[in-house]
């Protein structure tokens, strides 16, 4: 084995979540939480440190006391020549803080250094109490335009005005080297504790600071890398330690994503070196694949010159702080560019997505469904009162659901389909994956309620399914969904082992992204149409 691949192989043993292992990574918050329970635990287990609690106490206090004052500094402080000092005694105390001082400190950022709303509003009473000139159309030359000053200067002061203080600090950060990786770590922690709480002053300034995020990370400001294993180690274990959607086995499975026959593709930022923000993954093909054994274990690749599909089969984000900011868009758009220009036999572009939310969605159904027959309820009542939480059908066909119910004896039982199939679904190890018989049952059911869960079930009128979003959001089409596409442990408790290929049709990519963003329209092929249909007929 190579210095290189031991290098990878020892410093990405890792879980993607483990920040603690990446050099030059400081600790969000979660990381801190665990480590201060552990610290706890060994503290409360140990005989004779009965005093190590109180001298941690006061320490951490004069710790936080002072951290608190090098953030004001940093906000307040005007030389330049030694804010650079400042940032950094900022950044070293902040990553050094424990889970409860972190917490306190980011309410004091976001309490204390918010907006003077008093200003504000003394701003808009003058504003109000201005009379425009008789002409209000327009200005006609310099002479009309000198009436407008008022408007202008307090037009300038409220813009000035609805500026947080923590702005301050968020800009000279993000100028300061490093200062966008610990910006990063911050936002995280603020989304930790958002994740707990509803905090409103927290979540102005994370919305705030995600705002900035937008702006500093423009397409123009991300430069698109192909990521090969002539890259650095320290990257390529980034590359395995952050693959949140198919985990890499080995070095043989990385050299695999990374040879003939495949892409990979990162966003670098030149404040952040060696570590893609997001990554995607790309597999050429034939044609679109159907499952995902075909993209990572099928050998050999074919010819690339013979590929006529680019299939985007995982995109992964590295930063949890960055969440919210669609990265991916731009990635994806400027990837179907690059492989256009340097294969123009490509003729689609598609994915194989996964569908994290559709099992949980369909046993949340069938469990309140079975719950309110036993009770006595009627479903098609439940559908008159808006109900939403249950099937208001039997969701088989009169043939199917006695097929399987003369199949399933020795696996689990049930008084009707919808409660046999809750029970094979949630039985331990999928134990109904390894019938032919079941699956065949299943199949026809399953394909329908995933192709409605796909088109039809909303959230704030947007597809449900968090994948489903983020593609169609992007302009895609959903084309097809594929039975037992997936089988391992993951692909089955998400989704049954069913994924679907989203299509990005070059002609129609803006034309689709505004009608899914204007009214939440789904496009889709007539195949997912008609089993739509066919579940509105079962």
């Amino acid at each position: 084995m190579s210095k290189k691949a031991l290098s990878i192989l020892m410093r990405a043993r890792m879980k993607p979540n483990d920040r603690t292992n990446l050099s030059l990574s400081p600790i969000p918050l979660a990381n801190v939480t665990n480590q201060t329970q552990q610290q706890n635990s060994r503290q409360n287990g140990s005989p004779g440190e009965g005093n190590a609690v109180p001298n941690d106490s006061g320490n951490s206090e004069r710790e936080f006391k002072r951290v608190r004052s090098s953030m004001h500094s940093a906000i307040s402080m005007n030389k330049t020549e030694v804010l650079d000092d400042v940032l950094n005694n900022f950044s070293e105390g902040y990553f050094s803080l424990s889970h409860e001082n972190r917490r306190k400190l980011l309410l004091v950022l976001a309490r204390e250094y918010d907006l003077n709303r008093s200003q504000v509003r003394d701003l808009i009473k003058q504003y109000l109490g201005l009379e425009p000139p008789a002409d209000k159309t327009q200005v006609c030359d310099y002479e009309d335009e000198s009436l407008f000053s008022p408007f202008y200067r307090i037009e300038r002061n409220l813009r000035h005005a609805l500026q947080p203080v923590y702005e301050v600090l968020f800009e000279r950060l993000n100028t300061h080297p490093g200062g966008l990786r610990i910006l990063s770590i911050l936002r995280e922690d603020i989304l930790t504790i958002l994740a707990e709480e509803n905090i409103a002053s927290l979540r102005a300034l994370d919305s705030y600071l995600k705002e900035k995020f937008v702006t500093w990370l423009s397409p123009a400001a991300l430069e698109l890398h192909q990521i090969t294993w002539d890259d650095p180690a320290s990257l390529l274990e980034k590359i395995v330690a952050y693959e949140a959607v198919h985990p890499i086995s080995n070095l043989l499975d990385l050299k695999r994503r990374l040879g003939v026959g495949r892409r990979c593709f990162g966003y670098l930022h030149p404040a952040i070196p060696g570590e893609p923000l997001i990554f995607i993954e790309v597999a050429l093909l034939k044609d679109v694949a159907q499952t995902i054994q075909e993209v990572l274990w099928d050998s050999p690749p074919i010819p690339e010159s013979e590929a006529t599909c680019a299939l985007f089969y995982s995109i992964s984000s590295t930063q949890p702080g960055l969440a919210g900011i669609n990265l991916g868009k731009f990635l994806i758009k400027r990837v179907v560019t690059q492989v256009k220009r340097e294969m123009p036999h490509i003729s689609t572009f598609a994915t194989l997505s996964p569908i994290p939310g559709f099992m949980s969605w369909l046993l949340s159904k069938l469990a309140v469904s079975q719950t309110l027959l036993a009770e006595g309820s009627n479903l098609s009542q439940s559908q008159a009162d808006g109900s939403s939480s249950t099937f208001y059908e039997n969701i088989f066909k009169p043939e199917e659901e006695e097929a399987l119910m003369s199949l399933s004896k020795d696996i689990a039982s049930g008084k009707n389909g919808m409660d046999l199939m809750f029970n094979l679904l949630t039985s331990t190890s999928s134990k109904w994956i390894h019938s032919p018989e079941l699956r065949s049952a299943l199949k026809a059911p399953l394909m329908r309620l995933c192709a409605r869960y796909l088109l039809k079930e909303k959230k704030r009128g947007k597809a449900l399914d968090s994948v489903a979003n983020f593609h169609l959001q992007n302009g895609a089409m959903v084309e097809r969904i594929n039975w037992m596409a997936d089988r391992s442990e993951k692909g089955l408790s998400q989704s049954g082992g069913i994924m679907v290929n989203y299509v990005y049709r070059s002609d129609h990519i803006e034309e689709y992204a505004h009608s899914y963003f204007s009214n939440g329209e789904i496009h889709a092929s007539s195949d997912l149409h008609h089993y739509v249909d066919e579940a509105d007929t079962a």
